[in-house]
């Protein structure tokens, strides 16, 4: 059985976001004094005496507005409020009731759902001021007065939502999940490639830049295995980020990238490739992630018999730094490709997962130094008395020389080739520790 879900809903800048990371004690919604700032739903682990469930904080609900993002903020959070077991309205007291809410109250009571009342902002201790009450007006019930900033009242708060949960039996993790982020500029198509593969209007998708500005996940099960796709926020150049949100937005993804075992890297087709591709993929390649290069938006180029072959040759130029990635062409769009995007993505995750033995590395490494000699310096030639792997994600191997300093990077390159050329370690970077005789990691 999964995890009961709470919603926490309320026209925007009440506070969603503050009272979210106060109640999983932890800051992953971005929180911002700028109305609409969480868009997309976030979720994150909740638990209080024993009882766990997920919580879900949503954009702010305008109910009036025709503005397009705020529109769609709207429908997320309609979402939110189906899938909730039970609501947290949350309400400010510094405002009293407007009419927006009003509106969301009439919205959640057709929902049929429980829904507990929290007045935010009541930051002073001791007895609730006097407009405190009026929110009894609202037909909800009791109010209860809370300060997300604070802390005061959010254990009243979470009594009174695990009185409403249902009954939940913890389940173990489950180890063969794959963590996929997708990463890319700004407006590459990555919240239209998750919406696609999950068949439904998972992430808000805009022609408007920087959308997405949190890590959602969606969790995807099919023949290729058992999938977590981690939406990210574009990453942009630092030049351009011109205010605090757009900088939380980056260290989301960044860490989204930490979370996953496998990255997508989004580049757009009728763009080509830019230097902010290299600058993205980059992140992925510092971590050591299993990586795919996914052009998409394949669908809109015009093409001719050798249209994708140039295309791939000029990709193998612009990512020589890391020329082990696989590259497909796909569309978010469409669907093409996309089956053989989960197959890849599961390939490149058992690679990067590879673990060799210390006997088949060193047989690979006798035949690589008999057919090209290490290299000398001085008269002093390098010795290479064996090999081992210490670790996975990514492969990473140890060898023990004579002397570091003659192991140049041209030679670490050559038997990178040769293992690579016998074992594969398609889509994943590859790591050496050199270490001399004796000594320590050098």
């Amino acid at each position: 059985m999964s995890k009961p879900v709470v919603a926490i809903v309320g026209r925007p800048n009440v506070g969603k976001s503050t009272l979210f990371n106060k109640l999983i004690g932890t800051r992953l919604s971005i929180v911002d004094d700028t109305p609409g700032v969480t868009r997309d739903r976030i979720y994150g682990d909740c638990e209080w005496l024993n009882n766990k469930f997920l919580l879900v904080d949503t954009g702010g609900i305008e109910p009036y507005s025709n503005d397009v993002i705020l529109k769609q903020m709207r429908a997320q959070a309609e979402i939110a409020i189906e899938t909730a077991d039970v609501i947290i309205f949350v309400t400010d007291l510094t405002c009293g009731i407007l009419a927006a809410d009003t509106e969301v109250a009439a919205m959640l009571q057709k929902s049929g759902k429980p829904i507990v009342l929290c007045v935010n902002k009541c930051d002073s201790i001791g007895a609730p001021e006097p407009e405190f009450y009026e929110f009894y007006n609202l037909g909800l019930g009791d109010p209860i007065a809370v300060s997300s900033v604070h802390g005061h009242g959010t254990g009243d708060l979470l009594d009174e939502v695990i009185k409403n949960l249902p009954a939940f039996e913890d389940e173990e993790e489950d180890d063969e999940i794959i963590n996929v982020a997708v990463i890319g500029k700004p407006n590459v198509g990555k919240s239209s490639l998750i919406n696609k593969i999950s068949g439904s209007e998972r992430a808000i998708v805009s022609d408007i830049a920087g959308t997405t500005r949190d890590s959602t996940d969606t969790l995807i099960e099919n023949q290729y295995g058992k999938f977590n796709f981690i939406d990210t926020a574009g990453i942009r150049r630092k030049s351009r980020i011109n205010d605090a949100i757009e900088k939380f937005s980056i260290i989301r993804a960044r860490m989204a990238v930490e979370r996953a075992n496998v990255c997508v890297i989004m580049i757009d087709a009728q763009e080509g490739f830019t230097e902010q591709d290299s600058k993205v993929a980059s992140i992925a390649l510092e971590q050591g992630k299993a990586c795919i290069i996914a052009v998409n938006k394949w669908d809109a180029i015009e093409k001719d018999t050798n249209t994708m072959k140039e295309f791939r040759e000029k990709l193998a130029v612009d990512f020589s730094f890391m020329s082990f990635a696989p590259v497909m062409f796909i569309s978010a769009k469409t669907g093409q490709r996309l089956d053989r995007l989960f197959e890849m993505i599961a390939f490149v995750h058992s690679q990067n997962s590879m673990r060799i033995s210390t006997g088949k590395l060193n047989e690979v490494l006798a035949d690589a130094t008999a057919r090209v000699q290490p290299p000398t310096d001085k008269g002093k030639r390098l010795k290479i008395y064996y090999m081992t792997q210490a670790s996975t994600r990514p492969p990473t191997f140890v060898f023990f020389v004579n002397n570091a300093e003659l192991f140049h990077f041209s030679y670490q390159r050559y038997l990178e080739n040769q293992i690579r050329a016998i074992f594969g370690l398609d889509g994943t970077p590859v790591r050496f520790i050199i270490r001399e005789r004796g000594e320590s990691k050098k």
